[in-house]
């Protein structure tokens, strides 16, 4: 698609200013229904707009992404635009820089349409935890889009952008794309620089594309990727062109094939998956069988070094620094003009009404995970079966290429389907959380539909060789 775009645009059949208004009409058409956006930044789009059309205009090369409209999860800095992360605590907060990841954006000319809604603090598989109310799945509106970045795959999945930007800490990509029927790539950890991104487990969090097309996908990486002197745990890139790799010829590609993530799935889900793999077969690849011990712990690693994680990283919003400051003198919802009776109060008071429900229980555990006496017992221990499962892989790696397996359980549940019931919710996650948890680079593509309904399936591939996971993706989607 944006591909297709970039020639419509070289060509003169369109101007970027016009595939803007474009989009801006279809958000005001649409987004009352669906609310994946917080916030617009129209004037901005427009202005980066114009300079692609001024290029243009003088005979000027352009890169395939300049011109082209795209969509930012609100947890990712946009200079000048507000940045929530849905969460009522900043609700007034404007970023005084661009994300690395935004930057990179910017230089390739890339136009900005807005920020997207999400699950608070990235913390949720339904962006039902958003502080501004919840996002409508586009493929039926009764349903969740995923998440945590459910608003930027249903922006994409409706026509409101095309591409978008999320953060990926256990899922929260490639879920609501699997949900929303669009492509979801968390790159290797490291790849993709987290500056700029709001924490919530840093050892966990990454920034990667959703998009209508594999291709897509790698041409937004493929901007974003690269070394950053402000992320400590960025790696150096050759500067790939991911889109080089994308042959569509899996000849002699080895998948592996766990079955103990296949044995419980509804026979719809079963059913996708059996076809998936009979592609998979029919384009040359060897599909065999593989073991991973130590993968059923995943999701216990997960919401341990998750909790811990986020409590340290959420500490700083205190109604001190940035945000909201409440204080809640009056007997009333929370009243920022009076004066606090003291520093606590301030403190309980702005966390109190500025966090939601699920943002204190993962607080509460983390919290607790990390006390003395169970800091041993939690936390390094689910570090110590983390090692193990990484291990695992290695050994997997040695054998296939690529992991396939589903990218959740079921298709998108109903709004208010699991919200009274955590740990159900938490299961959504199962499939995603551990390529988290050991780093690898990891794709959602969409699979056979599941009674009508979008269901996609998850690639997992060595660290560092995102070629391989995309040419993969790439060959399925354009011979299904």
């Amino acid at each position: 698609m944006i591909r297709e775009l970039h020639k419509k645009l070289t060509s003169g059949e369109i101007t970027s200013v016009k595939l803007t208004e474009r989009y801006f009409d279809v958000i005001k058409k649409k987004d009352k229904e669906i609310f994946a956006y917080l916030s617009l930044t129209e004037e901005s789009a427009r202005e980066q707009a114009k300079k692609a059309d001024a290029k243009i205009a003088c005979k000027e090369k352009i890169g395939i992404l300049e011109g082209i409209p795209g969509a930012i999860k609100d947890n990712i800095l946009v200079r000048g635009a507000g940045m929530t992360a849905a969460s009522k605590i900043l609700d007034n907060y404007i970023a005084p820089d661009d994300a690395t990841v935004i930057r990179k954006l910017k230089e390739a000319g890339a136009v900005i349409l807005g920020k997207t809604n999400m699950d608070e603090f990235a913390c949720g598989s339904s962006t039902e935890n958003s502080g501004y109310g919840p996002t409508k799945n586009p493929c039926d509106l009764e349903r969740v889009p995923g998440g945590s970045s459910g608003g930027s795959a249903a922006a994409v999945a409706s026509g409101e952008a095309v591409w978008a930007l999320g953060t990926d800490t256990g899922g929260s990509i490639r879920q609501p794309a699997a949900f929303c029927g669009v492509v979801g790539l968390k790159p290797t950890y490291g790849l993709v620089s987290r500056y700029g991104a709001v924490a919530m487990g840093s050892s966990l969090d990454q920034i990667g594309p959703l998009t209508k097309t594999v291709e897509d996908a790698a041409i937004v990486l493929s901007a974003i990727a690269g070394e950053d002197q402000k992320d400590a745990t960025s790696v150096r890139s050759s500067g790939k062109d991911y889109t080089n790799f994308l042959t569509g010829r899996i000849n002699d590609l080895r998948i592996g094939i766990v079955e103990d993530y296949l044995k419980d799935l509804s026979e719809g889900a079963k059913k996708s998956m059996d076809e998936v793999i009979e592609q998979y077969e029919k384009l040359g690849a060897e599909v065999k069988k593989v073991e991973l011990p130590n993968a059923k712990y995943s999701l216990p690693v997960y919401y341990i070094i998750m909790p811990c994680e986020l409590s340290s990283n959420l500490a700083r919003y205190d109604g001190l620094k940035y945000g909201i400051r409440i204080n809640d003198e009056l007997d009333s919802d929370y009243n920022t003009n009076c004066l606090p009776k003291n520093l606590l109060e301030t403190y309980l008071d702005t966390r109190k009404y500025g966090l939601g429900a699920e943002i204190k229980r993962r607080i509460m555990l983390g919290t607790y995970a990390l006390s003395s006496g169970y800091y041993e017992a939690y936390y390094l221990r689910a570090q110590k079966v983390r090692t193990l499962i990484k291990k695992d892989f290695e050994k997997v790696f040695e054998k296939v290429d690529l992991i396939l397996t589903p990218t959740a359980p079921t298709p998108a549940f109903k709004l208010g389907e699991k919200t009274q019931n955590p740990l159900e919710m938490y299961l959504a996650d199962i499939f995603t959380v551990t390529a988290n948890i050991v780093g690898v680079p990891a794709i959602s593509v969409p699979g056979p539909e599941v009674f009508g309904l979008p269901f996609g399936f998850q690639l997992m591939g060595k660290w560092f060789n995102e070629e391989n996971l995309l040419n993969a993706a790439h060959a399925y989607e354009i011979n299904k």
